[in-house]
Order: C-alpha cells, then structure tokens, then sequence
C-alpha cells in the first residue's frame, strides 16, 4: 500500500481535475461530430452530387458504430486501460476527421465518417472509469453532470460554430482543422491522463475515501469475463437497460430527428425559429446536466427520486402535446423543449452513476459500457420508427405531414414515457448515505 500522506492526498485532489480538463475537451468533440453534418447536409448534397437519403445514412454510419463499440469499450477500459483506449481511438477519430475533409467522393466521406464514429466512440466509457478511478462515490454524479453539460456545449459548437466555420472556410477546411484538434488532444491525453493514481506513485481514491470513514474494506480482484457476467446477471441491471432504451428512444427520435419537422410542418416555423426552440436542448443539457447531480447528491439524496421525478415530468410534457400538438406559444415551446431535454438527456447522468453504483468500481467500465448499447438500441429504433408513424398519414401539401401523424407520434412518445416511469419504481436505491 502507497503511504497516504497529506501531501499524496493533495496532489490527487489536485491533479485529477487536469485530467477531468483534457477528457472534457475530448468529448466536447464527441457530441461536435455526432451533430455536425446536420450543418453540412446542403454542402454535401451538392459536392458529391448525391441525395438526402444516401446523406442521412452517411450521418447514421457515426450512430451505428458507436452503438457496436460500447460493449468493447467498457472492456478495454478494464483490461488495457482508459488511457491507452481512449489515446489510441482518439487518433483514429482525428484521422477520420481529415479524411472526410479531403474527400474526393461519397465513398471516401462514407470511410472518414466511420472512421469518426469508432474513434470517438471509445471516450465517454473509458473517461466514467476514469472519473470513478479519481473522484469519491459521493463526487461521480456531479462530475458526470459536468461531463455532460461539456457535451452540451458540444451541441452548440457543432450547430452554431460549425455553421460560422463553414461559411468563413468552407466545410472542407473545418473537418480538416477539427481533425488537427482532435490531434492536439491525443498528445494532451497521452501526457496528462493517468487511469489512477497509483499510475503516479500516490494512494488510490478508494484508500482516501476508507481513511476517511475509516473504512477497511479492500478493492476487489475481478476477471474480466467473469466482470460482464455479473453485470448481465444482475437483476437490477435490467430495469435501467430499459429505462435508458425507452428514454433516449425518445430523446433521439423527438429532440433529435423529428422535433424540427415538427416544429415547422405543425407550426409554421422557419428553419431558423426551429432552430431556436430547438436550441434550448442543448440548454437543457447544459444547466440541467450538473444540476441533477447536485440535487441527487445534495437535496433528495437518493438515484431513484430523479428518475421518478423527471419520468413522470415528462409524461407530463408528452401528454400535454398530444392533448394539443398545435395549441402553444414560441416561449411556451422553448420551455417546453428546456424541460424535455432536462428529464430525457440531463437525467442519464443519473443512469450512468446507478449503473456504476449496482456494482465494484474495479468493473465500472464493463457495466456503464454495457448499459451503454442501450440508449443508441433505443435511438435506431426509435428514429425509423416514428418515421414510420408520419407516413402512415397523408401528407398536408406542401406543408409536410400532418397533425394528425404528429400526434400519433407523440401518443407513441407518451405511452413510452410510461413504461418508462414503471421502470424508475422497478430500480434499486443506489445512494449511500
């Protein structure tokens, strides 16, 4: 056992949030790349002379391979390390980031994309272990919070500046310099991040937080096969699988597809009013995100009452636009899209730290990774599908699909909402007073 002096204890409280900084900013980039061909579609249409359907699926390709690297990601996190993946994958996604920029045709863009997707899908997983390796029980809520809102801000950045980059430079020279970033912090990552402290000669969090409470109990030494089998064997571990299959079902399906259409076929909107109800998600995310940890940590102190809580809310919500899908004002709208985004997207960084709290901190990667499968599960599921709704309904002219097909959706996004609330009563209490 490393001595746990004052000055060992310091310098971790100390130096994890440098390696919280570098993390951060790597996955600022996750959520810039998940959203930013949404500004570029039109660019990409006309330089590849291609449609919009081969487009959506060059934007689903990111979705599709980080879906598959979530299982894998939460095992490399606990067998080489966060480190090592995250340095090495974050290569791969600058990489494919200048790929897509040089371009020349579909085919090559379609192979920079993918590049992207398995590069980038390899930080949020490693970078909970991380957080779990350096941060006390009682701090990973907060901090995934922050995380979070760091993503976001990544919204923003991959809306909003992508779009001012892309008419100061052209599209071409934004990926190639986002790729060049993306770069800068490999080297930062591969200098700063350490995967625990003990990699720097200090005491592990777990050895300060037991002569803290002057608690004896010693870290477990779990296989790494036999990790993922107590993960999927768990029984508690399936009513958040669920939860987070329906709830981001809803929040990539409603706030990350068809909320715009929504918003200008029912609504009238101009692409750029949309643009600003829709913009309070990413709001949302940004103020809701750290605030959730803290009322779980601090107020309720508990994992179960948010997810009631924001569960129930949105129900709330959903229902009162199918009762009137027409019936709200703009500022109406845009608080109504601040609290959705609160109680769909804020709210996982409560699933994430149930997750890591169901089990030993020694397999934290390998049960937030598994879990992980399930929010995008539920986003591939759910876009097609509420597509689907829209065009069993005719179409309002030239005016899009119509009310009728969008409150279809929203009574599938309702009934959702509900099971998803019965399945916050089927959790166990994580919160250790």
């Amino acid at each position: 056992m490393i001595a746990n002096t004052d000055k060992h204890v310091k310098n971790v409280l100390r130096f994890r949030w440098a390696i919280f900084g570098v993390l951060s900013l790597a996955y600022f980039f996750v959520y810039f790349h998940r959203l930013s061909l949404s500004v570029v579609a039109d660019d990409l249409v006309k330089d590849f002379n291609t449609s919009a359907s081969v487009i959506g699926l060059l934007g689903s390709a990111y979705f599709y391979c980080y879906a598959l690297m979530q299982f894998p990601a939460g095992l490399l996190s606990d067998s080489i390390g966060p480190r090592r993946t995250v340095t090495a994958f974050l290569l791969i996604a600058a990489a494919g980031s200048i790929l897509f920029g040089f371009s020349p045709n579909i085919q090559i863009a379609f192979a920079g994309r993918v590049l992207v997707g398995f590069g980038v899908s390899m930080v949020f997983i490693p970078t909970m272990k991380i957080l779990s390796q350096w941060f006390r029980k009682h701090e990973f809520a907060l901090m995934a919070g922050i995380l979070n809102a760091v993503g976001g801000i990544g919204v923003l950045a991959g809306t909003w500046a992508l779009a001012l980059m892309t008419v100061s430079f052209g599209w071409r020279f934004s990926f190639k310099l986002i790729g060049i970033c993306t770069f800068v912090i490999v080297i930062l990552v591969w200098l700063i991040v350490r995967d625990k402290p003990r990699d720097k000669g200090w005491p592990a969090i777990a050895e300060i937080e037991q002569s803290e409470n002057n608690d004896g109990k010693r870290p477990e030494d779990i296989p790494l096969m036999e990790g993922a089998r107590r993960v999927v064997s768990e029984k508690y571990f399936w009513p958040v699988a669920v939860w987070f299959f329906l709830d981001c079902g809803i929040f990539f399906g409603f706030g990350g597809l068809w909320g715009g259409p929504y918003l200008m076929h029912v609504y009238g909107m101009s692409r750029a009013e949309a643009g600003t109800v829709l913009s309070m998600i990413a709001w949302g995310m940004i103020i809701g995100s750290p605030l959730l940890g803290l009322v779980s940590d601090k107020l309720l102190k508990s994992r179960k009452k948010p997810f009631t809580i924001c569960m129930l809310i949105l129900s709330i919500l959903l229902l009162m636009l199918y009762l009137s899908p027409d019936g709200f004002s703009k500022p109406m709208l845009m608080a109504i899209f601040f609290i959705f985004s609160i109680c769909s997207s804020s709210i996982v960084v409560i699933g994430f730290t149930t997750t890591k709290e169901l089990f030993p901190v020694e397999i934290a990667g390998t049960s937030v990774g598994t879990v992980n499968l399930f929010p995008f599960l539920g986003g591939a599921v759910y876009m097609p599908l509420l597509g689907r709704i829209l065009d069993a309904y005719p179409q309002a002219g030239n005016n899009g699909y119509s009310v009728e097909g969008y409150s279809t959706l929203l009574l599938v996004l309702f009934i959702s909402s509900v099971i998803a609330l019965i399945c916050t009563f089927a959790m166990k209490e994580t919160f250790q007073r």
